[in-house]
Parts: C-alpha cells; sequence; structure tokens
C-alpha cells in the first residue's frame, strides 16, 4: 500500500469513527438500557428464542413462544424433545426445521457438557448449533450483562452500511468493524439501539427519513438504501 492510500484510508478511518461516535451518542440517550424484546422466563429459553428469530421477527417468535414455552423452560426439556414433535410445534416460523435440529442439539450439549447451564463466554456459546458470533454476543448481553462483542444482525447491517461505517457485508465482519470504531465501553448500546431504532423509526423500505434523528446527523444517509441481503 502507497503513502498515499494509508492517509486516504487513515483519513477514512477518522471520519467513520466520528461519525460513529455521534451516532451511539443518539443511541445511548434513546436507548439506555439495552434490552431484548424476545420474551422469555429462563436462560435457555432466551438462546432458543434468538436462534428462532433467524429470518424472522420478533413479534412471531413471541407469538409461537407464548405456547411453546408453557411446555418447555430447561435445556433438558429442550433436550428431551421429541423431534418430530418439537418440528411441527415451531413450523409456524421460517427453517423451523434447521431451527429445530439446532435447537434439540444445543440443549443436548448445554445439559452433557455446561451442567445445564448457558455458557457465559462466545468460544463454548459458539460450540453450540444454531449459535454464531450474533447470537453468542446478543446472549451474552441479555443474560450475563456481557458485552465482549457487537452483534450484527440485520438492522445493524442495515444502518453500518447506510451510515458507511463498513464495506463489509459480512455480518461478523461489519461486527468487528465496528467495534475497532466504536469504544469497547459503548458496545452494549449499538445492537440494542439500532435493532429499536430500525424497528420503530426507520423502517428498511426507501422512504423520506430526512427528518429522522440519525439522518439529520449525517444527511447523506437519506439516499443510501443498501439491500438487505
Amino acid at each position: 500500500m502507497s503513502r498515499i492510500e494509508r492517509a486516504v484510508r487513515s483519513a477514512s478511518s477518522k471520519t467513520r469513527r466520528a461519525r460513529a461516535k455521534k451516532i451511539v451518542a443518539y443511541l445511548k440517550k434513546a436507548y439506555p438500557k439495552p434490552r431484548s424484546e424476545l420474551a422469555h422466563t429462563t436462560p435457555f429459553q432466551f438462546v432458543v428464542a434468538v436462534i428462532l428469530s433467524a429470518q424472522c421477527t420478533d413479534k412471531a417468535v413471541n407469538r409461537l413462544t407464548a405456547t411453546l414455552f408453557k411446555k418447555y423452560k430447561t435445556a433438558l426439556d429442550f433436550a428431551l424433545a421429541k423431534p418430530a414433535t418439537f418440528t411441527k410445534e415451531i413450523s409456524s416460523i421460517p427453517f423451523f426445521n434447521n431451527k429445530a435440529k439446532a435447537i434439540i442439539g444445543a440443549a443436548k450439549m448445554v445439559q452433557e457438557d455446561f451442567a445445564g447451564r448457558v455458557p457465559r463466554n462466545e468460544t463454548d456459546l459458539v460450540s453450540l448449533p444454531g449459535v454464531g458470533y450474533k447470537t453468542a454476543h446478543v446472549v451474552l448481553g441479555e443474560l450475563h450483562d456481557v458485552w465482549e462483542g457487537i452483534a450484527t444482525d440485520t438492522h445493524v447491517k442495515r444502518f453500518a452500511k447506510r451510515f458507511d461505517l463498513t464495506d463489509n457485508s459480512d455480518l461478523t465482519k461489519i461486527s468487528k468493524d465496528l467495534e475497532v470504531l466504536i469504544p469497547k465501553k459503548d458496545w452494549k448500546y449499538v445492537n440494542n439501539g439500532f435493532v429499536l431504532y430500525g424497528r420503530y423509526v426507520c423502517r428498511a423500505r426507501p422512504h423520506d427519513c430526512a427528518e429522522h434523528p440519525l439522518t439529520k446527523l449525517w444527511p447523506p444517509a437519506a439516499l443510501r438504501w443498501p439491500k438487505a441481503k
């Protein structure tokens, strides 16, 4: 890389870091207490809810789990579930076959390898079927108040691209880009903040958002509508 290329990249990084600082300051103020909207009463139920929420809305998951979680509460309950029955029970959501296998497999691992307790670190969590970087850090934050990474879902990806905070499309790479731009003490506000902002303020379909709080911080975002995929 030439000196000029390094200088351009450095300037871009500083600009993005400054923009990210303003965005996170708003998210901290608007959503000061990060909390998932996925309903649950036990730790493993939350793991299940997050797995179910992939490519699915929280509302749809909550409708399903309102009944499902009366039957299944602990990791042992899910581990003992009959695959055919459980698959049918969650068939109202997308990719239910794969999710059923992942949930039962994860439940068995948690029961056998972690004494029925949801792990408290990324390495152990991502060893579970159906749990990747995003799910692991959503779980760590919600259950253990541990914020060792930024979880990137479709909302975070959308705003990271719209506000030019990343050049990547891979979710984990976007997480790593954001973790470089944003101080670790503020990581906890990013996923939850973008999710709620995207859900209730600035939705995915192109629309006039010039007067939205974050767009006012960086007006070019009003004309940037990256594809979801």
